[in-house]
């Protein structure tokens, strides 16, 4: 992909975050209820106290004037304070964002080690018994609920065995690294079992079908081993439609694994968009929508990347 291709691409996002944060803006205010109700219903905030509250987050003014001087801001780097805690936007989504890279990353390695491996197998042995027991835990995966499973594991591994933590991300006192590990486990072995059965699915489908191509069976022919078959020859080209399901599963991980992180109370994105749902906190949700919206995009266009790097015979002019 060349630079101007690479520029244009990102010049042509702009209009489409515009047509994101319009519509989320306009979900957002519109939807019944507000920020400050929960203040409204409490006899000890004054009518006066509550009217200077909106009017230092700027809710007094109409929906379009909202909505210009927000995204003005936006665009500008002044992502506004939270309602909820009075602090800067920014300084409340860089404290979370760490914590759910490291989640968010660990899952996504495991899942790509462990479903690539069970698709390829699955293609090479169809139909044998590998192949139905793989097929039967994918189907299994892609079942079950995520929060019955995480909550599950935690009666088994936390409450009966006492093997792992229950919550968090590290020990109150400690700082060591295994010690965040031993809390990392069962919550990024949660978020990874998912994407593994849906993975190893699309990838057993996209390498039988490329396996039934004329040139795999001319490489079988010229008595090429299985193996080289397979790796150099009909790997690169299965790789292409696993590419966007990984890029498209890969942005909503950035985007913070809510039900995960709620339920094993990891401090990351997902657990502050609850936090700021709950509290009806305009100016953290737009920017998390936002932000997601974004991640998006730009999975896209490394899975653009990916693309012309798997496969020579693409290329972007």
């Amino acid at each position: 992909m060349n630079v101007t291709h690479l520029l244009r691409r990102l010049v042509g996002t702009l209009p489409l975050l515009l047509g994101v944060s319009l519509l989320l803006f306009g979900v957002l205010h519109l939807a019944p209820g507000g920020p400050l109700d929960v203040y409204a219903d409490n006899p000890s905030v004054s009518p006066e106290a509550l009217a200077q509250m909106r009017t230092a987050f700027g809710l007094d003014q109409p929906l379009p004037v909202q909505y210009v001087s927000w995204v003005t801001a936006f665009f500008t780097g002044e992502w506004g304070y939270s309602i909820r805690t009075a602090r800067p936007v920014t300084q409340e989504i860089a404290e979370r964002i760490g914590p759910t890279l490291i989640l968010g990353g660990t899952s996504f390695v495991l899942s790509l080690l462990i479903a690539l491996p069970l698709g390829i197998v699955s293609a090479v042995r169809r139909y044998s018994g590998i192949d139905y027991v793989i097929t039967f835990l994918s189907f299994l995966g892609v079942s079950m609920p995520v929060f019955w499973l995480a909550l599950m594991l935690q009666l088994l591994f936390s409450v009966q065995w006492r093997l792992l933590p229950s919550a968090g991300i590290q020990t109150i006192g400690s700082d060591s690294v295994l010690d965040l590990l031993h809390h990392l486990i069962l919550p990024a072995c949660i978020l990874a079992f998912a994407s593994v059965a849906g993975w190893s699915r699309y990838m057993r489908s996209s390498m039988v079908e490329v396996l039934a191509q004329d040139y795999v069976r001319t490489a079988r022919a010229k008595g090429l081993t299985g193996g080289r078959v397979v790796y150099g020859h009909a790997l690169r080209n299965a790789l292409i439609p696993i590419i966007t399901v990984v890029a498209l599963d890969f942005a909503t991980i950035l985007s913070g694994a809510v039900i995960t992180e709620t339920i094993f109370a990891w401090p990351g994105i997902g657990r502050l968009f609850i936090e700021s749902m709950n509290g009806r906190d305009y100016p953290v949700l737009m920017a998390l929508m936002m932000a997601g919206s974004f991640a998006l995009i730009l999975s896209n266009l490394l899975a653009d990347l990916a693309y012309a790097a798997v496969d020579p015979r693409i290329r972007y002019e």
